[in-house]
């Protein structure tokens, strides 16, 4: 598990930069806020079809990482699916912290 990215998504949803919930997510998307959209490993086929083809629309970074339980707890809340960071920064960072994650989890 890549505690740094959980570690990271905390940091920015203090800082006020993470949308939760999927439509608030693809409203985001629509209207160019969001700088990179995560989706949870156990989100359904549907969710993930209509999020990911938003986010291709839109051309904005997709990744899909972590369990709905893992995404909700890093931000302090309840189970989440989808989450967008609408901040260049957060978002450079989170994607760093899961290019580097075969070698974090495989260190594990």
């Amino acid at each position: 598990m890549n505690h740094k990215f959980f570690n990271n998504l905390g940091l920015a949803m203090r800082a006020g930069k993470i949308i939760s919930g999927e439509e608030a997510v693809i409203d985001s998307v629509r209207k160019g806020e969001a700088k990179l959209v995560i989706v949870a490993e156990d989100a359904s086929p549907n969710t993930h079809k209509k999020v990911n083809d938003k986010c291709i629309t839109y051309r904005v970074p997709l990744q899909q990482y972590g369990s709905r339980e893992q995404l909700g707890a890093s931000i302090g809340k309840e189970t989440r699916v989808v989450l967008a960071i609408a901040d260049a920064g957060f978002a450079k960072m989170l994607k760093k912290s899961l290019e580097n994650r075969t070698e974090v989890d495989s260190i594990e």
